[in-house]
């Protein structure tokens, strides 16, 4: 690759020089379509290879032809070779300039597509944890699905902890929908049972009225009421389930139901006895003596059958009625009597306000003994007393009937399964605790069911109870081996604290190690588990009373720190808007390094102190970043005009006129170079000193021609004064020994250019004086040109009475032009 480039770059001489070397060496006639047939070969056969951008932009510069130059341009890729690419095809090359600028768009275009995915992508992030934190529940699920598409659109160009951050909020979305829908649902569910309960009060109302309005000639269908019954009783038990009723709506219901009950058991007696209340009723129609068998057997029928009050009895109940007579009215009773009477109806309302509660509560055992309670208390009370309480009565009767019916229903298919499940039990090896706490939950449930008037059902459940537990009496007679033991470590626990409380200096302790056996205690004291109750009670007091001792002095040393940690939050506050900014954040680092030297402190207070330090820390270094980005932005603004300004000078060279140069430097010096990138203000640097080295070229060339035309023009007589520059006597005057001859050599040193080999002797002995005066090849190039302007000065101001040939002036001019850059 370097031969290559040197190859490529070896006829880059200046062409005085070139043309000087032709004169000297003449070289063989080489053709010159040869040379750039041979130097097209090896470009093209760098493209074929592998090159790299860095050659590849070279060849779209360089390029032996256009289509080279524009197969290189078009597979560059690096965009900092394509911009270095189109500011040297600017032009010169219109084509690759083209190319360059074009595919340096599309690298901008990809850019800032991928920066708008990278911003959706974040935005989306956001948009989705707000929606998971989101109370606005309306329209939840659309917009959690446009969320969703939207993803799913930029998905592919997410990195692994963005999709993980976008999944864990959707997933967070989800379960909150599945909440919403749930309580919706069951929102949905209640609404629909309310609507389904309230059908069924409006049914059983109508058709109660129905029934109290009918006709008393005949009897309703009774397979329909059952059928009505049934339904209606299914229909409020699906709208009771795993829901609140309220308790009117309930006992709404149980009213009229039970009116309907009673109802359709006197029709369904009235239908069974049918046969017997016909004859009965034939032998009163026909006029004859009724016996008083008849008349008890109408009684009987009558109370059997307990036809319900409110609705109208059937005419073939009538005059059984009528047989059966009405009681007389007992005496009066005494001025006592009454009092006694109010007595027991008080406690009979209370009793059955009582029972109420109990059959509400579904207390099957309670409700028993307070139903014998009520049934007495009502049979101690008179007809004129008794009679208020006797729809009542009748409730309460029938709600009874419903429980006992309905737990007893459930019930001993429950406890046949408690009897299996503690056979099962007996049979199982298990750890003791378990089986322990397995064996006194089922015979919790076996209580709460009520127990069980199936004695031989109870006795197989405690014979069943006694076997499994039967294992574990070993384990809890070594448990209490175990609980002496632990007892024993909760003694020495408490001797050790209180040799520690009597011995401990509290104006000089390691607080830190005093909370660690406070902690150390606590833990060690849990750990000494199981212990008996009852022998613990002591202990547990002791241990209490030491922990408050221990306690005491350690609250009052956290809340000392907490204050202190309290005043280093206030401090931190007060920094959040101090100026200048950073003495804020130096002090705020000092309040950290005070924060972690303050001792021990509550953990919850501690946590609430130390994210209101963290908050003001936040915002104080939240201001330098706002002040970073505000410097970002400043500094993209100054680069994006700086660049525009260089894109623009970089164009100009030592071609240029000098205004030109002289105003792109200003424009350069213009700028504002504080607010700059690094990258910019090196760039822009260089821009300066390379407008400045052509202005410099400039100048020199245009004084090399001055003096070359001075130069040649000694050759005609004797310079005029008046044309040289006024500084050239004194610089002359240094050369006074100095012959023509002499003066051309050492021009030719100085311009690196060959001497005639008629001389080559005595430029030797010019080289060595040279170096002995300290001079030589170690001069810098402006060094170089004072002392070859001493030369011309010497030159055209000689007082020598010979005027200098033609021949050492086109010398001495030729060694002017090889100083002046190419």
């Amino acid at each position: 690759m370097a031969a290559f480039i040197q190859k490529l770059f070896k006829s880059r001489k200046s062409p005085v020089a070139t043309e000087k070397v032709r004169k000297e060496a003449p070289a063989p006639d080489v053709p010159q379509e040869d040379t750039r047939a041979n130097l097209r070969e090896a470009q093209l056969e760098t493209l074929k290879g592998s090159p790299g951008q860095a050659e590849l932009a070279e060849l779209a510069v360089e390029g032996i032809t256009a289509d080279i130059r524009l197969e290189a341009a078009g597979r560059l890729t690096d965009a900092d070779c394509l911009q270095q690419v189109q500011k040297k095809a600017k032009g010169r090359d219109k084509t690759v300039y083209q190319t360059v600028r074009q595919a340096l768009q599309k690298l901008r275009d990809e850019q800032a597509r991928l920066e708008g995915l990278s911003q959706t992508i974040t935005t989306l992030i956001s948009h989705a944890n707000d929606q998971a934190r989101s109370d606005d529940t309306k329209l939840y699920e659309a917009r959690l699905g446009a969320l969703t598409r939207q993803w799913a659109e930029v998905e592919a160009h997410a990195n692994a902890e963005q999709a993980q951050s976008f999944l864990e909020a959707i997933h967070r979305c989800n379960e909150r929908l599945e909440a919403i829908q749930s309580a919706q649902a069951d929102e949905d569910r209640q609404k629909e049972q309310l609507l389904q309960r309230e059908e069924t009060l409006n049914l059983l109302a109508g058709t109660l009225e129905e029934l109290q309005s009918q006709a008393p000639e005949t009897l309703p269908s009774l397979a329909s009421l059952d059928a009505l019954q049934k339904t209606q009783e299914n229909r409020w038990l699906e709208a009771t389930r795993d829901t609140s009723v309220d308790k009117q709506q309930q006992k709404a219901y149980e009213a009229s139901m039970l009116s309907l009950r009673n109802y359709i058991s006197a029709v369904r007696h009235s239908y069974q006895e049918k046969d017997t209340l016909t004859e009965l009723v034939t032998a009163i129609e026909s006029g004859d003596d009724v016996s008083e068998e008849q008349r008890e057997l109408g009684k009987r029928l009558i109370r059997e059958i307990s036809w319900p009050e409110g609705f109208p009895m059937p005419a073939l109940l009538d005059p059984i009625r009528q047989l059966a007579g009405k009681r007389k009215q007992p005496a009066p009773d005494r001025t006592e009597d009454q009092e006694k009477q109010r007595a027991i109806a008080a406690d009979l309302e209370k009793s059955m306000t009582r029972l109420e509660a109990a059959l509400e509560a579904k207390q099957l055992k309670e409700s028993r003994q307070l139903l014998k309670t009520v049934q007495q208390q009502f049979k101690s009370l008179d007809r004129r007393h008794g009679k208020p309480f006797q729809a009542r009565m009748q409730l309460l009767n029938g709600q009874m009937r419903e429980l006992s019916d309905w737990l007893g229903f459930a019930t001993e298919p429950k406890q046949i399964e408690l009897c299996e499940q503690m056979e099962y039990l007996a049979e199982q090896p298990m750890e003791p605790e378990a089986k322990a706490e397995r064996i006194k939950e089922l015979q919790n449930e076996w209580r709460n069911l009520g127990g069980s008037s199936d004695r031989a059902l109870w006795t197989r459940f405690k014979a069943a109870s006694d076997k499994a537990y039967e294992p574990c009496k070993d384990y809890f007679s070594a448990k209490s081996g175990l609980k002496r033991a632990n007892l024993e470590k909760r003694q020495a626990i408490c001797d050790e604290l209180e040799t520690f409380l009597n011995h401990a200096d509290w104006t000089n302790i390691d607080w830190k190690a005093a909370e660690k056996i406070h902690l150390t205690a606590r833990q060690e004291w849990k750990a000494a588990w199981p212990v008996e109750f009852r022998e613990n009670r002591q202990v547990q007091k002791r241990f209490d009373d030491l922990l408050k001792k221990l306690e005491a002095p350690l609250d009052q040393e956290r809340q000392k720190n907490e204050a202190l940690k309290q005043e280093i939050v206030e401090r931190a506050n007060a920094l959040i808007d101090h100026e200048p900014l950073q003495d804020a954040m130096n002090q705020a680092k000092n309040l950290q390094s005070d924060w972690k030297a303050i001792g021990i402190t509550r953990h919850r207070e501690d946590r609430k102190l130390w994210q209101a330090f963290r908050k003001a820390c936040d915002q104080i270094f939240a201001r330098r970043d706002a002040q970073r980005n505000e410097q970002q932005q400043a500094a993209r603004a100054a680069d994006d005009a700086a660049t525009a300004v260089l894109e623009e000078t970089e164009t100009l060279g030592s071609d240029n006129d000098a205004s030109t140069l002289t105003d792109a430097l200003k424009r350069l010096h213009d700028l504002q170079v504080s607010a700059l990138s690094p990258a910019l203000k090196e760039r822009l640097q260089s821009e300066k000193q390379r407008l400045k080295r052509a202005m410099a070229n400039q100048e020199l060339r245009a004084n090399v021609s001055a003096w070359q035309s001075l130069v040649m023009a000694r050759t005609t007589g004797p310079a005029d004064r008046a044309e040289v520059p006024g500084h050239w006597p004194d610089l002359a005057a240094d050369q006074n020994n100095l012959d023509h001859g002499e003066l051309v050599i050492r021009a030719e040193i100085l311009g690196g250019i060959a001497s005639p080999d008629s001389d080559q002797q005595r430029r030797m002995e010019i080289q060595v004086q040279r170096l002995a005066e300290g001079m030589g090849s170690s001069e810098q190039a402006g060094e170089g040109i004072e002392e070859l302007e001493k030369l011309v000065a010497r030159w055209c101001l000689q007082s020598s009475d010979t005027t200098p040939d033609e021949a050492l002036a086109k010398r001495l001019s030729d060694a002017l032009a090889a100083l002046v850059p190419g």
